[in-house]
């Protein structure tokens, strides 16, 4: 009976150690989402993603499916923290003019923190990309957030917030392109200060009320 007990101990030990390794779904998003946006889609590999994940390929798989699917995870969560503060500036500021102000402060911040990757991962990462869906997720994205800057502007221009002549169209591509140009120098090595500057002159350029 005792050989038996141990016999099966043994077999129970040799399936315990055939289980893949447990890890944290969160943590390990995280670091994919870090590494996507310092390196792009392109060129992170699902190499790169496993080692700076901690883990295999199989458990990669099996958690966020291939690496397509595992970044527009990432891009997901980017914009639900990251690069929620234009969302939540729109939402929160009473009018256009004080929203987008806010939002290119505070991007003047967000991009050049050096706890995480400079810049903006929707910006950026998919530059010199040969995935079309990838290159058409973060246009998407893009183009939502000028759709939002626009109907923003709109509405104040409705309301009398702004002058009736006041074109809600290219402020918005100006709000959008402020911010993707702001990207790109924080990514060159601009500071917050730099970047602070440039807000208060794109914030001139608006019509008076």
């Amino acid at each position: 009976m005792v050989n038996g007990q141990e016999a099966h101990v043994q077999d129970g030990a040799r399936r315990t150690r055939g289980r893949p390794r447990s890890f944290d779904r969160a943590t390990a998003l995280e670091k994919a989402l870090m590494a996507f946006w310092e390196h792009g889609y392109e060129a992170t590999s699902v190499s790169d993603l496993t080692r700076i994940m901690g883990i295999g390929a199989p458990s990669l798989y099996a958690a966020f499916g291939d690496k397509r699917s595992l970044f527009e995870e990432v891009v997901q969560v980017y914009t639900e923290t990251y690069g929620a503060f234009g969302d939540r500036a729109l939402a929160e500021e009473p009018t256009a003019r004080e929203a987008v102000a806010r939002m290119l402060r505070e991007a003047a911040a967000e991009y050049t923190d050096p706890a995480h990757p400079y810049g903006c991962l929707v910006a950026h990462a998919a530059t010199n990309c040969t995935s079309p869906e990838v290159e058409r997720l973060l246009r998407e994205r893009r183009t939502a957030g000028i759709a939002a800057f626009a109907a923003r502007i709109g509405a104040d221009v409705a309301a009398g917030l702004l002058p009736a002549g006041a074109d809600a169209g290219a402020l918005a591509r100006h709000t959008g392109a402020m911010i993707q140009g702001m990207s790109q120098q924080a990514r060159d090595g601009a500071s917050r200060e730099d970047l602070e500057a440039l807000a208060e002159i794109a914030m001139a350029i608006w019509p008076q009320d």
